[in-house]
């Protein structure tokens, strides 16, 4: 059985987290697991975060998200299969 990853580093937490949250929300139901992490350093939310998600979806689907993803500034997707 594959493994459908999708891997989001967000730079600009505080300035793109509305529109990462619009995107995941269009493509919910295609989205399986998702896990969010980001360093808290001395008592502050970090600028930076990571996104993992398990997707379940055709490859045209994903590559949309994939790729909404990616355009926003500051913010990096990357799509694999394990």
């Amino acid at each position: 059985m594959d493994y459908k990853v999708v891997a989001v580093k967000v730079g600009n937490r505080e300035g793109v987290a509305q529109d990462v949250q619009r995107i995941l929300t269009e493509h919910g139901c295609a989205i399986k697991v998702r896990l969010g992490l980001h360093d808290i350093p001395a008592n502050t939310c970090s600028p930076e975060g990571l996104i993992l998600m398990e997707v379940d979806a055709e490859e045209p689907e994903i590559s949309t998200l994939v790729n909404k993803l990616d355009s926003l500034p500051d913010t990096s997707a990357k799509y694999l299969v394990i």
